[in-house]
């Protein structure tokens, strides 16, 4: 039986907008697994934000590049804020957006990368000499179409091209890209603001299909309703579901009276061609870093030889 602390109980709650009694239960029940305790409450009908996004641990910056039909995002990590905000790790990050449009997303070849007579790793290694603090390039990423344009949008911007969040939108089309370019940064924007999961339904990961199915079967079947009607119940539910997680059928946050998809539908007039809407990649400061937590009386009792 794991233990179920309270950091746990707190970090289920901030997640779900539970009650923090039934958050205990649901890490009880579960053996303190914190996925399945969340889908214990969406089951119960106590969970309120079910898909809040967690606590984001790491410092740094995401640096966007675009060229044409040719885009990149790169995460480069440090250990504080504070250094962010220094002039010379900000151009650490344009630099190395810049040597990733060239050879890729491969993190080794980025690093691997010529820079005047030294490597990307080199520079990455002065820079932490210089300003004192540990500092990583983390991830990279690239998206390029044949014909059309790769968008870009970067939120909380402290320099052109680099900030807290960052967003890719790849365009398919043989239209006017100065309209082109306008559309995928208007996606892009939509993009960073609602986190979607998947470009559409037929590429939504089917581990998560299948748990959406599981917990909304087992919540009507929890509200007493027959066998017979669950099946159709769950797919009225997923099509909601969709509307949710899948970009092309969220509701366009600049027009939400239609959706992604057909706002980019309406845009062909303007562009003078068919568009394709192929990709996107959203990338957010730190996602998926969990940052430790420390209990400073814990480590002065510690200091002073106490227990």
């Amino acid at each position: 039986m794991a233990t179920i602390t309270a950091a746990m109980v707190k970090e289920l709650r901030e997640t779900t907008g539970a009650g923090m009694m039934d958050c205990k239960q649901a890490l009880s029940e579960n053996d303190g697994d914190m996925q399945a305790a969340i889908d214990w409450l969406r089951k119960k009908g106590l969970s309120k934000a079910a898909k809040k996004a967690g606590r984001v641990a790491a410092e740094g910056l995401i640096g966007a590049l675009t060229e044409g039909n040719k885009g990149v995002l790169v995460e480069v990590n440090s250990e504080t804020d504070f250094v962010a905000r220094n002039d010379q790790f900000q151009g650490l990050v344009k630099m190395i957006a810049q040597v990733s449009l060239k050879v890729g997303s491969d993190v080794e070849a980025i690093n691997a990368a010529p820079v005047g007579s030294a490597t990307v790793a080199n520079a990455i290694a002065d820079a932490i000499a210089t300003i004192g603090e540990n500092m990583t390039l983390r991830r990279a990423v690239s998206l390029e179409v044949a014909n059309g344009v790769v968008g870009s949008y970067v939120h909380g911007a402290v320099i052109d091209g680099a900030g807290k969040l960052g967003v890719l939108v790849a365009l398919e089309s043989t239209g006017k890209t100065d309209e082109l370019a306008a559309l995928a940064r208007q996606i892009a924007m939509h993009v960073a603001a609602t986190n979607p999961q998947s470009l559409d339904a037929a590429t939504l990961d089917p581990e998560v299909v299948r748990r959406e199915k599981e917990v909304l079967a087992d919540k009507y079947r929890q509200q007493g309703k027959p066998e017979a009607m669950i099946e159709k119940i769950v797919e009225s539910g997923l099509k909601t579901y969709y509307k949710e997680a899948c970009l092309l059928d969220q509701a366009f946050i600049h027009d939400t009276g239609k959706s992604v998809a057909q706002a980019v539908k309406e845009a062909e007039g303007k562009v003078g061609a068919p568009i394709k809407l192929a990709a996107f990649v959203r990338y957010a400061l730190g996602e998926g870093i969990e940052k430790q937590t420390t209990d400073f009386a814990a480590e002065v009792a510690a200091a002073s030889g106490q227990k």
